[in-house]
């Protein structure tokens, strides 16, 4: 469970009300968690994934990937039946699942995640 408050105090109590009626332990300042990396600023609190995002472009071996100012093409359209070969639909919804995931913290990626869902019973290299 993560407990967040900008006054210790606050947390503190819930912590020791907590702890009267459950087994827990106060694991101090969050700094990652499932994957996300947790940095406190002035405004707030600062989610990022950048592990998460290293750690699965070295599972995918796209370490050196191209980097591109726009998460889909913009030229090309997609389509169910495109011509080109299948590919495995169980890696192919691995990949898509984790950008569902990355999705929290880099919205900008939801459309071209959403659109690329739609093809996940028949992907395609395209895709």
């Amino acid at each position: 469970m993560v407990i967040t408050e900008s006054d210790n105090q606050f947390v503190s109590h819930v912590v020791i009300t907590l702890g009267a009626h459950f087994s827990l332990k106060d694991m101090g300042s969050l700094h990652y968690f499932l994957g996300v990396e947790v940095s406190p600023t002035t405004a707030g609190l600062f989610l990022s994934q950048h592990k998460y995002v290293c750690d699965t472009l070295e599972s995918k071996n796209m370490v050196g990937a191209k980097d591109v100012s726009t998460p889909l093409s913009t030229t090309q359209s997609l389509h169910l039946l495109d011509g080109t070969t299948l590919v495995d639909s169980t890696e192919y919804r691995r990949i898509i699942g984790g950008l569902q995931y990355l999705s929290l913290t880099r919205p900008d990626i939801s459309f071209a995640v959403n659109k690329l869902s739609q093809f996940m019973h028949k992907p395609t290299t395209t895709h």
